[in-house]
């Protein structure tokens, strides 16, 4: 897998944990820290992209 593939892959990952942040803020009922976790998730994809968009 090159780089460029990872990163389009992460960014694929990142976008999909947006829509399930969208749709749980949405959801009555939905546990905050379900809410905090994806958003955790979220972050270290970001995060990885950026590292490896830097390297």
């Amino acid at each position: 897998m090159t780089v460029a593939s990872h990163i389009a892959e992460l960014k694929k990952k990142h976008e999909h944990l947006s829509e399930m942040v969208e749709r749980a803020q949405r959801a009555p009922g939905i546990d905050d820290l379900e809410i905090a976790d994806l958003k955790k998730q979220k972050l270290k994809i970001k995060e990885e992209i950026e590292r490896l968009s830097h390297a």
